[in-house]
């Protein structure tokens, strides 16, 4: 904003020829005789919007200060403390250079290389992102605490286990209680009770204290090495098996045994095949699946289903309408054998259509139990 704006000389104590005079006394400088007028000074850029923000507090606005950096909000205070009242033409004049500059403004960005990087998110890639902060040492300006709060629990219980008990309660009190049961629940019994005391002795904690805490976090949050995948290794070797041929899935599975257990059995948990639909699917589901899957295709899977696999059949068929399950049943007859190719690619696409529902909330699958 221009700085040629004006105002009373009350305006701020102790500057230039017009300052405070006790209330009540006259100004020495202008005679009785003449009419009572303020006499124009000079206005600064922290004034201008020390009014600005006045005017809107006092018009019930909520305004989002604490966003700005520390040092800002500081001087804002420090301006604010300093004065005392505006006449009205002095406000007018400010709304009025205000309004101009606010329709005068054609682009505006972010500001910041973390808003920055926020307002790319998603056009740029995660490693592109990584790379920029730590090439540019990026002190976060906004919140912290709105950085951690918005971080999973995944990543959130590391932090957890390698803090203080001190820190970790500071942790735990800044977030959702429902986030916070949830990240308590997931430690060992003795650092629970640790963390669940230490929370006790935050009442007196200084408030730059917690900033300093929240910063903290949040750099070692952002110093995480970028993920080229979102989803965890089981699951998409999981997801690759649940659409492979059955021999080729059981070779894969077992030779995961033989290299490790522990990643055989986390991919065992994410596969769901042809033969767990029964313990997996809800048989109220069964008519959302069938509907959209091409009959013949359904046929063909069914009439596959032979040995082992019978019993999904006849889930499948259980859960549809009589008319509809003999119509089916008189089709497989007349079907006859299937070749095992055939029947596999016809059992992935059922598979793919449950994924789908899944997928976009129209059905939610069974989860194993953690013992299977």
């Amino acid at each position: 904003m221009p700085n040629d704006m004006t105002v009373g000389a009350d305006l701020i104590p102790g500057e230039g020829p017009g300052q405070v005079m006790p209330s009540g006394a006259p100004d020495p400088t202008i005679h009785l005789a003449q009419p009572l007028r303020h006499l124009p000074r000079h206005l600064s850029r922290r004034q201008k919007a020390a009014i600005i923000v006045r005017l809107l507090l006092a018009e019930g606005a909520e305004l989002a200060l604490q966003d700005l950096p520390d040092s800002l909000q500081g001087e804002l205070v420090h301006q604010m403390s300093t004065m005392r009242y505006v006449d009205r033409a002095t406000l007018k004049a400010v709304i009025d250079e205000f309004v101009y500059e606010i329709e005068e403004i054609g682009l505006s960005f972010p500001g910041g290389l973390e808003n920055t990087l926020s307002a790319l998110d998603g056009t740029i890639s995660p490693a592109t992102a990584a790379r920029v902060r730590e090439l540019s040492g990026v002190e976060i300006a906004h919140d912290p605490w709105v950085t951690v709060a918005n971080t999973p629990v995944e990543q959130l219980l590391p932090l957890l286990e390698h803090e203080s008990a001190e820190v970790s309660a500071v942790l735990l009190s800044k977030l959702k209680t429902s986030v916070a049961a949830e990240l308590l629940g997931k430690l060992p019994g003795q650092s629970a009770r640790k963390i669940a005391f230490a929370v006790s002795l935050t009442s007196t904690i200084a408030p730059n204290v917690v900033a300093r805490i929240g910063r903290s976090l949040a750099e070692q949050l952002s110093d995480r090495p970028a993920k080229a995948f979102d989803d965890d290794p089981s699951e998409r070797v999981g997801s690759i098996l649940n659409v492979s041929a059955a021999t080729t899935r059981e070779e894969v599975l077992d030779g995961l045994e033989q290299e490790d257990t522990a990643f055989a059995s986390a991919v065992r948990k994410s596969i769901f095949t042809f033969a767990n639909i029964p313990e997996r699917l809800q048989p109220g589901d069964v008519p959302k699946v069938t509907k959209d899957v091409d009959q013949t295709v359904l046929v063909t899977a069914l009439a596959a289903a032979t040995g082992d696999l019978e019993p999904v059949a006849n889930f499948i068929l259980d859960a549809m309408s009589k008319r509809l399950a003999e119509g089916i049943r008189e089709e497989m007859a007349e079907r006859g054998s299937v070749k095992p190719a055939d029947g596999d690619a016809a059992m992935n696409e059922v598979i793919a259509q449950i994924r789908t529902l899944e997928t976009e909330g129209e059905i939610t699958l069974i989860t194993p139990d953690e013992d299977d």
